[in-house]
């Protein structure tokens, strides 16, 4: 099953991990409140609150539905992670 999930890292990711696997990784001094920020960020970015219905064509959702499978993911999850995407500007749709 193809999994593309897992995305090459980029340069600063890259030169975080070779600090950490080289032990030449330090932590911020405030290390516990900046772990509650990021945990109440992704507390927000992730939380799902609203409900949508829509109408969608069947041939689309077959096929919305084969590309989930291929991920590994929920096709409702894909779908709310191209819509989350869209939202945030990551990519632009044509019309």
């Amino acid at each position: 099953m193809k999994n593309d999930i897992f995305k090459p890292l980029d340069q600063d990711e890259r030169e975080l991990m070779e600090e950490i696997e080289t032990s030449n990784f330090e932590s911020v001094p405030n290390v516990k409140e900046e772990i509650a920020k990021a945990q109440e960020v992704a507390k927000n970015t992730l939380s799902k609150n609203k409900n949508i219905n829509i109408r969608i064509s069947g041939h689309d959702i077959i096929k919305i539905k084969s590309k989930a499978a291929e991920a590994g993911l929920p096709y409702q999850t894909l779908i709310a992670s191209i819509l989350h995407q869209y939202a945030n500007e990551k990519f632009k749709i044509e019309m």
